[in-house]
């Protein structure tokens, strides 16, 4: 896949691998980047070859937000459909069927923190940081909040929206927006090594817990119940569920079929 402002590779691990590629921009969000980056998810996510899919950037930053070069001169409709384009990648996610992990080095800052925050995953550098920054130029970031918020509770995710500071690795770690922290050496290489552990589970069991998770998000308490249920009785269907509980009783590694 040939894009202009994003790399794409697959290995043979099952992992495939989206790098922000404008390094020089600190990889800030334009309607290309955007447009490139959904189409990129969907791309991987319906490839048979991939069943973990890592979002990282090029250069000195994972994204340092939206590129707010040619901000002025719209009408308010043209400035929502400019945003709903940016944010498009944030919602994309959630309804995909494999796990995204995002690798977190430098600077998530506002648009890029809502990508984080959208992941399902996220591996974060020790030296890094993240924030809902937009605040500090007049705006503010009310879309990237969405994600935030689910991951931190409403009190942290206001602070983080009206305050507009950066938080160490350390702080995202214990407010929930990210899964690791890892030396900045390490990072590259654990995320690879976990996204490559995650892909040697069944991609059917993934997929389903995955879309079943974010399916009753938002469900009553025991309408979610029900719900998951279902799910699992739908998952003991399938021929990798079978070999699962074949291959643990003759104490062998699984053969996933993907179905």
């Amino acid at each position: 896949m040939a894009y202009e402002t994003l790399l794409t590779e697959i290995g043979d691990d099952f992992v495939g691998v989206i790098t922000l590629n404008r390094p020089d921009q600190l990889n800030t969000f334009t309607p290309t980047l955007a447009r490139e980056l959904t189409d990129a998810l969907v791309t991987l996510d319906a490839d048979d070859a991939v069943r973990v899919i890592i979002v990282r950037g090029a250069g000195k930053a994972f994204c340092a937000g939206i590129d707010v070069n040619n901000l002025f001169g719209q009408t308010a409709m043209e400035y929502r459909v400019w945003i709903e384009a940016m944010e498009q990648p944030l919602g994309t996610v959630s309804g995909m069927k494999k796990p995204v992990i995002a690798q977190v080095h430098g600077v998530a800052a506002a648009n890029g923190a809502g990508v984080v925050a959208a992941c399902d995953l996220a591996v974060m550098a020790d030296n890094a940081r993240m924030g809902l920054t937009a605040i500090n130029v007049g705006l503010n970031c009310v879309g990237p909040v969405v994600p935030v918020r689910t991951a931190v509770g409403r009190k942290r995710a206001l602070e983080m929206l009206f305050f507009g500071d950066l938080i160490k690795a350390q702080q995202a770690l214990e407010w929930g927006l990210v899964n690791r922290v890892v030396p900045a050496d390490e990072l590259e290489s654990f995320t690879r090594q976990w996204a490559a552990d995650l892909a040697k589970r069944s991609p059917v069991a993934t997929e389903i817990s995955k879309t079943a998770y974010y399916a009753s998000e938002d469900m009553h308490y025991h309408q979610a119940f029900a719900y998951m249920n279902e799910a699992f009785a739908r998952l003991c269907t399938t021929d990798d569920a079978k070999e699962g509980v074949t291959a643990f009783f003759a104490k062998r590694q699984p053969d996933w079929q993907g179905r």
